[in-house]
């Protein structure tokens, strides 16, 4: 009978454990950090930045109680949790919520599903994620087990950037004068912009490792505006899942990852143990035109076997990444990629959507705001850049059928046909339709979309395109201009292309995404730029429900942030 009692409690204190595990508290507050020779206040979780590692199994559902106790509005994105009937949890300011308000909590239901691999949190309000994100590491449910040699150790790296101005002010700025905003004045490295920069001799980030270990690092690339290049001197990787999914082992010497995107890496640490290997990320920026933050954050890996040694007489090794216009190099990582299943991907489609992605200019008032020429830039998909609703949320209104906060009319074809990449444009086609176009779907549809890039103000930069509440199979991408009438799903690859959220269209270039539309509910695309986001490079796709009981929306949270 004791021998029973005692299984009974251990079993219950399993549950107990479990149970307080799946619920998680976030504090939004002001924090005073200093980089870069002086101190200001970000906004923080729980005082950290980046914030706090979640760790969950596949399939859980976690509950992350935000409790809003800074001076601005707030809304928590789970960036590559597809949230299956769920959008009331996924984020985005009055798309699926009207912000958390200073003073005020909400709680997030986070149902996991699919998810096998790295994904991410940070906010979804005006530019808050610059310093409010972290990881989230997903493991398998026992028995089952990793597609690759269990490692020894995990890593988290974000890769972020600093600005010393307060990031509402950039902000503000740019929108205000209708020109590109302020770069930042540093990249990061899990918070630490590195040795090269000023002030920052001893805020550098270090890794140590054990020599004939192999370290998982779990990465993402936090940062606003631009996509990096990254490697380890002398050390290669391998990639082994992408954007929360298994990927096919790829060895590399360098990493292209864009913003929103995640990577695993495997990391073997097989060199001499007597030496110092730098880590480095720098931009890549396809357009020499547009002004970005061209320097390099670096940090530091260090054997254990050596950590004692004297630093001064330890030799240092650091990483050749390329160019930073490189886009062969880019690309040619992007490329390699493929998923670790084949046969997956679904081959009769019933929906096509054909989309450009630009960057426009509207008049401004004698010429004076700080675009090209004295205008005014915003950015569109199909020629409509996207209004922000700024009372209700898009979700509310489709769920309870309130009239005047958007329309349907989102075209599935571009309503402006041209040259998309020639040189030359004419001046009427920089003009975009300001308004709020949803694209609906039916319950099961099978979706393509393909997304164009095109050549208006001299082309802008790549677009990393996230889909919130899908995953999508990137069967296609190319420069130039996409030719509908050349059969292009001949050069697609619909065997094993990568499974992802997040995926940069080229600079005039374009990519093809498929999908199957079964997550009922209101889901935000957009370009993962924020500058790009802000002028209203955006749609949002409406899925309805399907006839089965596990088809339908779930009812919304009793504790919802209201709108006003």
């Amino acid at each position: 009978m004791p021998h029973s009692f005692f299984h009974i409690f251990l079993i219950s204190l399993f549950l107990y454990n479990n149970c307080i595990a799946s619920h998680y508290t976030f504090t939004i507050k002001e924090t005073p950090y200093t980089k870069l020779c002086s101190t200001k206040k970000i906004l923080t979780v729980n005082d950290q930045f980046p914030g706090p590692v979640l760790k969950v199994h596949r399939g859980d559902t976690i509950y992350v109680k935000v409790r809003n106790r800074g001076s601005e509005n707030i809304t928590m994105h789970w960036h590559g949790v597809e949230q299956p009937r769920n959008p009331w949890s996924d984020g985005p300011q009055y798309i699926t919520q009207c912000p958390i308000r200073p003073g005020s909590d909400f709680v997030y239901k986070v149902i996991f599903s699919i998810e096998d691999a790295t994904v991410w949190w940070h906010a979804h309000s005006s530019w808050t994620r610059a310093t409010v994100h972290g990881l989230i590491f997903v493991y398998p449910v026992p028995p089952k087990s990793l597609p690759f040699p269990k490692p020894d150790h995990e890593v988290p790296l974000i890769l972020g950037e600093w600005w010393k101005a307060d990031v509402r002010e950039v902000v503000e700025e740019f929108l205000t004068s209708g020109g590109p905003p302020n770069v930042s004045d540093a990249l990061t490295i899990n918070g630490h912009p590195g040795f090269l920069y000023p002030c920052s001799k001893s805020d550098t980030y270090e890794l140590a490792v054990e020599k004939g270990k192999t370290y998982r690092i779990r990465m993402v690339n936090a940062v606003m505006n631009v996509i990096l290049f990254f490697a380890i001197a002398n050390h290669n990787l391998t990639i082994v899942a992408s954007d929360g999914h298994y990927t096919k082992p790829l060895n590399v010497t360098y990493i292209t990852i864009s913003p929103g995107e995640t990577l695993d890496v495997l990391l073997h640490a097989d060199k001499n143990p007597k030496r110092i290997y730098h880590m480095a990320a720098r931009a890549y920026s396809s357009n020499p035109n547009i002004e970005f933050d061209n320097t390099t954050t670096i940090g530091n890996l260090r054997y254990i076997s050596s950590s004692k040694a004297n630093t001064s007489s330890l030799s240092e090794s650091y990483p050749n990444l390329p160019y930073y216009n490189d886009t062969s190099a880019a690309f040619r990582f992007f490329t390699k990629i493929r998923s670790l299943y084949s046969g997956q991907v679904p081959v009769k489609i019933s929906r096509r959507i054909l989309t450009t992605v630009s960057i426009n200019l509207l008049m401004c008032p004698d010429n004076s705001c700080g675009g090209p020429n004295g205008s005014i830039l915003r950015a569109s998909m199909n020629n409509i850049s996207f209004v922000t609703p700024s009372h209700v949320d898009i979700l509310k209104a489709y769920y309870y059928h309130l009239k005047g906060v958007y329309g349907t009319r989102f075209p599935t074809f571009p309503p402006l046909i041209f040259n998309f990449t020639a040189e030359d444009q004419p001046l009427f086609l920089l003009t975009p339709r300001l308004a709020t176009e949803v694209k609906v779907f039916k319950f099961g549809e099978v979706v393509e979309i393909v997304i164009q890039g095109t050549s208006l103000v001299g082309g802008g930069l790549d677009h990393p395109m996230h889909l919130h509440g899908f995953s999508f199979y990137v069967v296609g991408v190319g420069f130039g201009n996409y030719n509908i009438s050349d059969n292009p799903s001949s050069k697609y690859n619909l065997k094993n292309p990568p499974y992802k959220n997040t995926a940069s269209v080229p600079r005039n270039g374009w990519i093809a995404i498929r999908f199957i539309a079964d997550n009922p509910g209101v889901w935000f695309m957009h370009c993962h730029l924020d500058r790009h986001q802000s002028w209203g490079m955006n749609v949002v796709f409406i899925v309805k429900n399907g006839k089965g009981p596990n088809q339908q929306i779930l009812p919304p949270p009793p504790d919802l942030p209201p709108c006003y």
